[in-house]
Order: structure tokens, then C-alpha cells, then sequence
């Protein structure tokens, strides 16, 4: 015989209504459990703060007291009464040297003299027009210098050559013993000249110095040296 069961009656529907309501339960138990631990504990930390009693550490005042002040320096207690002793110490004369015996050492003083260093003072050369008597060359003026120097100057090749010629003036200064220094060209023409010029004037025998007030002094002259090309 089939046994027939209404839909109302089948509990299997019902199943998933039982399991979530099952659940809500659970889950509302284990919510009252947790509030209520945590209200227990709540309160009795409560109950143990207020019954434990606060100590307050009372720190002792303390005064220190002030250094004592410096003493002031002992004033030395100086004696009226001067005591004189004898003096008993010998003194041996033989240890010292006397003046007098000093041949007998064989030592001379001497008084001491500062070496003074002469300085020699170089007096400027005067001008040849300034000088009182002028210099002289060979016994004679300005022009036996201008003669010896034309026999011995030789004219340079390559002004030979390119057809240079002019005037080249020197200045030298006559010495105090007669020889000529400071030879210079104060006007040039071409290097060539320039230096044929020197050399020959260079080889100058010596002069009979130029004085000024009876006194040998160094004179300086100018001296002019023409090149002229001869056809």
C-alpha cells in the first residue's frame, strides 16, 4: 500500500529553516558569553585599583652650607734689629789675573777699531759741450777721431749690396784713465752700419781724459759716423 504525505507535512522542507535558526542561537550565546567575561573583568580591575592605596614619596629638604671664606694672605713681620756676622770666608788671590803681569802672559789688548768700508762714489759723467778742457784723442781735436775711425771702418757687404748708406749716431763716455764704455747706437740706420759702427769704436785707442777743475772726470760724447756708398 503507497503511503502518501502531504507537502505541509514533509519536514525535509523545513530542514534549512531548523539549521539557521540553529545558528542564530549559537552565535547569540557565544555574543552573551563574551559580554559577560569582559564585565567581570572590567569590574574587578576596578575593584583592585580602587583598593590598592598610592603612596606619595616624600624627598627630605636639604640645605648645604656656604663655603668658608678665603684667608687673607699672612702680612710678613719685619725685624728692626739687623744682625752683622763676621765674614770668615778667604778669598784666594791667586786665582784671579791681573792687568799688570800681563807681559808675562804673553797677551795683547788691543783697543777694538770698526773696519769701515770705503765707499766708492761713481761721479756722473758731464757732457762734452759742459766739460772745462775736453778730452783729446791722439794730441789732437774731435776730428783726428773722425779720421782714424774712417781708416779702419770697413763697409758692410750686404749694405754694399742693397745700396744702403746714412748716418749712424753713438754715444760713448771717456773714462778717467781714457778708455771709452757705454757704447750705444743713438741713432741707426741698418743693423749692418749699426754694428760696423760699434765695432770700430770699440777698438778706440785710449783717450787723454777730459777735466774739470784741474780733475780727471768722465765725459760722455756723441759721436756721428757717416756711410756713403762711392760710385
Amino acid at each position: 500500500m503507497e503511503v502518501k504525505k502531504s507537502p505541509k507535512a514533509n519536514l525535509e522542507n523545513k530542514k534549512m529553516f531548523y539549521r539557521e535558526l540553529g545558528l542564530i542561537i549559537a552565535l547569540g550565546v557565544i555574543l552573551c558569553a563574551f559580554e559577560w567575561s569582559t564585565s567581570e573583568k572590567t569590574e574587578s580591575v576596578i575593584q583592585q585599583e580602587e583598593a590598592a592605596p598610592v603612596e606619595v614619596e616624600q624627598i627630605p629638604v636639604t640645605t648645604e652650607a656656604p663655603p668658608p671664606p678665603p684667608e687673607a694672605p699672612k702680612v710678613p713681620v719685619l725685624s728692626d734689629m739687623i744682625e752683622v756676622v763676621d765674614d770668615d770666608i778667604v778669598v784666594d788671590t791667586d786665582l784671579f789675573i791681573s792687568l799688570e803681569d800681563e807681559a808675562d802672559l804673553g797677551v795683547e789688548i788691543m783697543d777694538y777699531v770698526a773696519e769701515v768700508a770705503e765707499e766708492v762714489i761713481e761721479e756722473a759723467p758731464i757732457p762734452y759741450t759742459l766739460v772745462e778742457e775736453k778730452p783729446s784723442f791722439n794730441g789732437g781735436d774731435a776730428n783726428e777721431f773722425t779720421k782714424w775711425v774712417f781708416q779702419n771702418m770697413v763697409y758692410p757687404d750686404v749694405a754694399r749690396e742693397n745700396g744702403i748708406s746714412g748716418r749712424v749716431t753713438l754715444q760713448f763716455t771717456i773714462e778717467t784713465d781714457g778708455s771709452l764704455t757705454n757704447i750705444r747706437v743713438l741713432r741707426g740706420v741698418d743693423p749692418s752700419l749699426d754694428q760696423e759702427a760699434i765695432r770700430v769704436v770699440s777698438m778706440s785707442p785710449k783717450w787723454t781724459p777730459g777735466k774739470q777743475r784741474d780733475k780727471a772726470v768722465r765725459v760722455t760724447y756723441n759721436f756721428p759716423i757717416y756711410f756713403q756708398l762711392r760710385n
